[in-house]
């Protein structure tokens, strides 16, 4: 990214934004910067049909209209507010203020400069402001709510002319289900802030967002066992799951429904624990609360998984247990990242037949374009879906999930490469849901946006 997306005009003067826009909703490929914003750009111009040039203030919602849409959110805002407090006092040094949207883009929570209240108000970044897409186009709240990931506006990538001084950093907070809950967001009005300076404020965001998430999940679930699982491939994101007194998995975060193939009907079922790793039931005889450092095998294999057990808290009294509880639930995603390897990585075995493997593979390649679900992959294979995942990966050395997309991304290559189709319309041809999935999965396989790897080779 540039520190500005403004162009230059024959005369030597900054090209209007709003004309930057408009060329990018219609497709066109201006600075490289502009690829990771270009489609929620597209979204604001064409969906939402949001007037780049308004001079229009964001709208702040009264008091009242706060209240009822943060009533909803009380639990989470309540459970928030240690981390909220611990993050602004990181940024309030560098002029930012600090908002806790719903997943609709509504402010029903903030940290701020009282001082500083007006300015604030004015441009929007205040309690009450309305920050969705539809509303004010591309910017760190809404576009984070629409893509569901931690999205960084630096100035000039906003999409209304009028929030080009604006740095922003959103990051998503999930709830105990999986699904969004909440946007945390930092934001500045400070036209000569630089990428690089505003760029260590959207890690922080990060990292209290996820903090926010997992004390919710461990207020949630304090009466069962939770476990805190991270795969040795990635140390950064944990896995929790809350597990009850028969082993059964009660509940499991965003994270280990999508590594573990969870979701609320096997959830619902009362899908066992010793389903997913080898029995070990003396993990599950502690009587005290202290945590216990530990590894999962995963069954049937020889890899194991560093894991933090929390035994759950019983005869709880909200009157005089409230720091016990505190304690109880704090987040520990900084320990288990400092967890050792247990094991030396090991040896793959089994695997899937390679008769199995060719089918597999096959159909993956005539059906790239098509929406392809594990279940499917596992069908051809003969195997349930957990088993088949597991063996899928000793075979080709990744997960299904990431073999596909690893085709997909290779085919795109091609298309980028050999073909004048638009970025929309190869997202299309290889399965993507739209420009802006390609965009971010291509980003982190390839290290550059589309636009810019087709413009390397030409």
């Amino acid at each position: 990214m540039t520190s500005s997306l403004h162009l230059a005009s024959s005369d030597g003067r900054p090209a209007q934004h709003s004309e930057q826009v408009y060329l990018v909703a219609q497709g066109e490929a201006l600075e490289p910067s502009i690829d990771e914003v270009s489609p929620s750009w597209q979204r604001s111009a064409n969906e939402y049909r949001v007037d780049p040039d308004s001079p229009e203030a964001p709208r702040i919602l009264t008091s009242r209209e706060v209240n009822d849409r943060r009533e909803p959110l009380d639990e989470l805002v309540y459970s928030a507010q240690e981390e909220l407090d611990r993050l602004y006092k990181v940024v309030r040094e560098a002029g930012y203020t600090l908002l806790f949207c719903d997943n609709t883009g509504v402010a029903v929570e903030h940290r701020g400069d009282d001082s500083d209240a007006s300015r604030f108000r004015y441009w929007g970044t205040w309690l009450g402001g309305m920050w969705s897409e539809a509303i004010e186009g591309t910017n760190g709240i809404g576009t984070c709510i629409a893509e569901e990931r931690p999205v960084t506006i630096h100035r000039s990538q906003h999409y209304r002319t009028r929030h080009v001084d604006l740095s922003c950093s959103g990051a998503p907070v999930f709830g105990a289900d999986g699904r969004l809950m909440a946007v945390l967001d930092v934001s500045a009005i400070d036209p000569e802030r630089s990428e690089r300076a505003h760029a260590l404020t959207g890690a922080l965001t990060v990292t209290s967002a996820r903090a926010i998430e997992e004390r919710f999940f461990r207020e949630r679930f304090h009466r069962e066992w939770v476990v805190a699982i991270a795969p040795p491939d990635d140390r950064t994101t944990a896995m929790l799951l809350a597990v009850d007194s028969n082993q059964r998995i009660a509940g499991a975060n965003r994270a280990a429904r999508a590594v573990l193939l969870l979701d609320d009907r096997n959830l619902q079922a009362g899908v066992s624990l010793w389903n997913i790793f080898e029995r070990d039931r003396t993990l599950f005889r502690r009587n005290d609360s202290t945590d216990t450092p530990t590894r999962l095998v995963v069954a049937g294999s020889d890899e194991a998984w560093p894991a933090l057990m929390t035994p759950p808290i019983r005869n709880l009294n909200p009157g005089r247990n409230t720091a016990s509880l505190a304690l109880h639930t704090r987040p520990r995603s900084d320990v288990l990242a400092s967890l050792p390897s247990l094991t030396p990585a090991p040896q793959a075995r089994g695997g899937l037949p390679p008769a199995a493997m060719s089918r597999v593979r096959g159909y993956i390649e005539a059906h790239l374009s098509d929406s392809i679900e594990l279940v499917q992959l596992s069908a051809i294979a003969g195997l349930s879906v957990f088993h088949f995942a597991r063996q899928f990966k000793q075979s080709a050395g990744v997960s299904p999930h990431y073999y596909l997309v690893g085709r997909r991304i290779e085919r795109a290559k091609e298309l980028l490469a050999e073909t004048d189709l638009s970025l929309s319309e190869i997202a299309f041809a290889t399965g993507f849901s739209d420009q802006s999935h390609l965009t971010r999965h291509f980003r982190q396989m390839i290290g550059a946006a589309p636009g810019q790897f087709r413009r390397s080779l030409r």
